[in-house]
């Protein structure tokens, strides 16, 4: 294989898909990226074996061919090369010569054929998407992932579709959050898979405000096509819990509130938790809430936020990293809080948002 194609580019497509490669693999082609020509482009790739990535680029081609080479250090050579057009040759004995302006760099790679496949998605069923719409799902959603080990059904976001709508729904059993929204292409079946958590925020950091996402459905994997970065990764199999049994009915009164006070008080409060002592207090009034934390040989806090509600007070405890994650991402000047007492969970509704939060003992 012989080519040549300016540095920046090059890099460019280095960094969309070396994020999964891992140094630490038991298999040493882990750990490579494979540089392969097809047609006018070059390929590159790479893998966990859970997730593989792929990306083209338009290159000029004096001999096709194909190599793997270590990621991590070709991604440095080709970072530190000065710009312009870089002549990549690959030799006899898998040696690869980088020749960028006045520098030469010689690296052993290895033969293409130990570089697992990437998975085929022939003869299924395409489903568009705004990329904008799956984005702000995904950032409403993902920070509710479980990362125990032991719930590992937890450990990604339920999609489900049907017709024209798309679900994704996200929970570590102590909080859960749940967006809905449109696809552009209705479908005729019914589609619910697990996604996990590594390729959610690999497909997230290659989303843009404008555009579409391609989405397929395989056996036990899923593609998603963004602007021709290919991210394909296994499901999670099994059961996803039944949310909707633990999503309450809405209340009538509602404690409305604004939204980034609300944030700045439980950051505050959240400066003196310790591992032992994590839970925040609530007070609710007609008119505010008061926000406090108390732990031992550390101090205290207490702070009011101006609040409407017609309701009856109450006085309930929460982890605040809970709030701090959902308030950060949530745009509304105001949101409306439905507390049910001490032992019932928070629930925040918008129009296709809902997010739960269970209580803590204070």
């Amino acid at each position: 294989m012989k080519i040549k194609i300016s540095k920046e580019k090059l890099l460019e497509s280095i960094q969309i898909v070396q994020n999964i490669v891992s140094s630490k693999t038991t298999l040493p082609i882990l750990s490579n990226i494979l540089l392969e020509t097809k047609g006018k482009e070059l390929k590159v790739n790479t893998t966990d074996l859970d997730i593989g990535i792929s990306c083209g680029i338009p290159v000029d081609i004096i001999e096709e061919g194909s190599i793997t080479i270590p990621a991590k250090r070709f991604s440095d050579i080709v970072k530190e090369l000065p710009s312009g057009d870089i002549s990549i040759h690959v030799k006899k004995n898998n040696q690869v010569d980088i020749d960028g302006e006045k520098c030469r760099f010689k690296l052993l790679g290895l033969p293409r054929e130990e570089f697992p496949k990437f998975p085929e998605f022939k003869d299924r069923e395409v489903i568009k998407i705004e990329q904008a719409v799956l984005k702000e799902m995904i950032r409403l959603t993902s920070f509710a992932v479980s990362h125990e080990e032991t719930r590992y059904i937890l450990n990604g976001i339920l999609i489900e579709i049907n017709d024209s709508n798309i679900k994704m729904v996200a929970t570590d059993g102590k909080r859960l959050a749940k967006a809905d929204d449109k696809i552009l292409t209705p479908t005729k079946k019914e589609i619910s898979v697990i996604v996990p958590i590594k390729a959610i925020q690999e497909i997230f950091r290659n989303l843009h405000d404008e555009g579409e996402v391609s989405f397929v459905v395989g056996n036990n994997q899923v593609l998603f096509d963004i602007d021709g970065i290919l991210i394909a990764t296994r499901i999670i199999e099994g059961d996803f819990p039944n949310y909707n049994q633990v999503i309450p009915s809405p209340m009538t009164t509602k404690i409305k509130i604004h939204t980034q006070q609300f944030l700045s008080a439980i950051r505050r409060a959240n400066l003196l938790s310790t591992p032992d002592f994590q839970a925040i207090k609530f007070e609710v009034f007609s008119d505010k809430i008061v926000v406090s934390k108390i732990t031992p040989d550390v101090g205290e806090s207490r702070e009011e936020v101006p609040i409407q509600y017609s309701g009856k007070e109450l006085v309930v405890g929460f982890n605040p990293q809970f709030f701090i994650d959902v308030l950060k991402n949530i745009n509304s000047n105001n949101i409306d809080l439905e507390l049910l007492g001490p032992d019932k969970a928070a629930v925040i509704r918008q129009e296709n948002y809902l997010y739960l939060a269970l209580p803590m003992r204070i």
